[in-house]
């Protein structure tokens, strides 16, 4: 079922790895099939060296699972990217990592100021979430509001969450946020605070 976003979906997860946007088995995704109204989610721990199409877990809107994958569980934030989903019906990828740069940031509850062009890829935003436990409900109500505004969420204490139109697209979002926060914090360190460019 699904088989071909499957297969996008663990290439896009291996490939968010080898950009340094998640280590070990932290970070999940997934990418909505609009037409069925089906989502194909990443598993829970399992190593992206060895994640296949066969691990992926395939869910619909409400959070019933469909389809298993094989030696696993889907990941503990599914209520997170089904809540991304419910809540933009212009979303069909959703990719969460803890990337440093970007991470220290929701670490210190501080959105990431678009100090450089790039971060129009995103569009220019950033939006902070307060905390509430990973995998939790709480956490999955917490982004209805932020989403509306914003295709990137500061998880605070927690990571990044993107959403966008396809996984490619996506994940593009997710390595200009890495970059424009790395870049944020190497202006701070001159001194004072940069200007914004929107």
């Amino acid at each position: 079922m699904l088989e071909d976003l499957k297969s996008k979906l663990v290439s896009t997860a291996k490939k968010a790895e080898s950009c340094g946007l998640c280590k070990h088995k932290s970070g999940n995704f997934s990418v909505m099939d609009r037409g069925s109204g089906l989502v194909v989610i990443t598993p829970s721990g399992i190593s992206r060296d060895d994640l296949t199409q066969e691990h992926m877990f395939v869910a619909d809107i409400s959070g019933e699972i469909v389809e298993k994958g094989v030696e696993s569980t889907p990941t503990k934030e599914i209520h997170m990217h089904l809540q991304a989903y419910r809540c933009r019906g212009d979303v069909t990828a959703v990719i969460h990592t803890h990337s440093p740069f970007a991470t220290a940031f929701a670490a210190k509850e501080r959105a990431i100021k678009p100090v450089v062009s790039d971060a129009a890829v995103y569009g220019y935003t950033t939006l902070v979430v307060p905390y509430s436990k990973p995998g939790s409900a709480e956490l999955a109500a917490s982004l209805a509001a932020p989403l509306q505004q914003a295709d990137v969420c500061l998880l605070a204490h927690h990571g990044v969450l993107v959403v966008g139109d396809g996984l490619e697209q996506t994940l593009l979002k997710a390595i200009y946020v890495e970059d424009v926060a790395r870049i944020y914090l190497f202006t701070l360190q001159f001194g004072g605070e940069p200007s914004c460019i929107c």
